[in-house]
């Protein structure tokens, strides 16, 4: 999972740095106050509820409530350090409030961690027995452990690297303590899992760096050269964090299966299924001429997020999705109050696991209009 990005601190080219280091100085000046680094600390801590004689006078309760709760276990990733890059060199760590960049001087590489990281760590592993594992190499991966887990409070030894990987360019269970029916992955890349699909959700990249951008065709702004980031409190990690919350409470509290029995994959289709679940979808312009439309990664998509498809238009569909405002179908919505939206808006549903607002995802009205 894109819980970090990264960069190398040498480059010939500095345009990207230098958009980062404005937009962290307008983020200093603009948004600092004198209780932001308390706030940073809080999320780092190690404080609990409970002081440290309550918890012992309840050791044999709370160890068998961690040995039921453990069983669910969530596979983290840390994002492939050449997955992103950006360009430039910076002589200290820099920390702000609304994420954090490091200098790695041992992987001569620059490290931006992802907003609410802190947060979602702490509160994932309440729940959670979390691994990370990378594609990247041992060296890299146990800096980047340091880095977001430095007391150790969360993974502990449990870091995989590929050099202890079974399969090439591949990640797998088997090298994870834990029966398949009760482990999520959290990743960026599907391809990695291709034995393992049924256990992923589906993580959308942190592309904070322009050249992350470009690494993976995306013709877009990077967040630094918008010189913005992304939310605490709606970003990708909070919204996941939700999702892992709901699993956890129907595993172990809805489910009437002996907890042997359980599948966590069984509870991951159930809880995608109410993401759009009532909505009936017509797509126009949007697939291949002759191609098979219920084949398409979009078609599916909508339906593994409860959507019903359709190729024919009736009173009873409700959105019409489209990259051209001026097909038949696409005029036929808006005539009939329909939602006309951009296929980025099942896109969207499927990352952050709910329904988007259809106006934050308009159709282009034609160029000769």
């Amino acid at each position: 999972m894109s819980l970090a990005t990264d960069s190398p601190v040498h480059s010939s080219s500095s345009g990207d740095f230098a958009a980062f280091l404005d937009a962290e100085l307008d983020s200093i000046s603009s948004d600092s106050s004198p209780n932001e680094e308390e706030v940073n600390d809080e999320f780092n801590s190690d404080s609990s509820d409970s002081s440290p004689n309550e918890e012992a006078e309840n050791d044999s309760e709370i160890e068998s409530q961690r040995i039921k709760r453990c069983r669910v276990e969530t596979v983290e990733n840390i994002e492939d350090p050449k997955g992103s890059t950006s360009h430039g060199s910076l002589e200290q760590n820099l920390d702000v409030s609304k994420g954090s960049l490091f200098k790695l001087d041992f992987l001569q590489m620059m490290t931006r961690l992802r907003p609410f990281v802190r947060m979602f760590l702490k509160e994932a592993s309440q729940m959670f027995e979390m691994y990370i594992y990378t594609m990247g190499d041992r060296a890299y991966a146990m800096e980047m452990a340091k880095l977001l887990d430095p007391r150790r409070e969360y993974f502990d030894a449990r870091v995989i690297s590929r050099d202890d990987g079974t399969q090439r360019h591949q990640k797998g269970l088997d090298i994870v303590l834990g029966q398949e029916n009760a482990v999520l992955i959290l990743d960026d890349t599907e391809t990695a899992w291709t034995k393992h699909k049924g256990n992923l959700i589906l993580m959308e990249r942190y592309h904070f760096f322009a050249s992350s951008c470009h690494q993976f065709g995306f013709n877009c702004k990077s967040l630094s050269e918008l010189k913005s980031d992304e939310s605490d409190r709606d970003g990708a990690l909070a919204s996941v964090l939700k999702v892992l919350r709901k699993i956890h409470h129907m595993f172990f509290d809805e489910l009437v299966d002996n907890l042997d029995d359980r599948d966590v994959r069984q509870v991951l289709k159930i809880v995608r299924k109410d993401v759009l679940k009532g909505c009936k979808i017509v797509f126009t312009r949007v697939f291949p001429t002759q191609f098979q439309a219920d084949n398409h990664h979009l078609w599916k998509m909508a339906e593994q997020l409860g959507a019903t498809c359709s190729r024919d238009l009736d009173t009873s569909v409700t959105h019409v999705v489209s990259q051209d405002a001026g097909t038949e179908k696409s005029r036929w919505a808006l005539k009939n109050k329909k939602f006309l939206v951009h296929p980025r808006w099942i896109e969207a549903a499927n990352y952050l696991w709910q329904r988007q607002p259809e106006e934050n995802f308009p159709v282009n009205q034609p160029k000769n209009h």
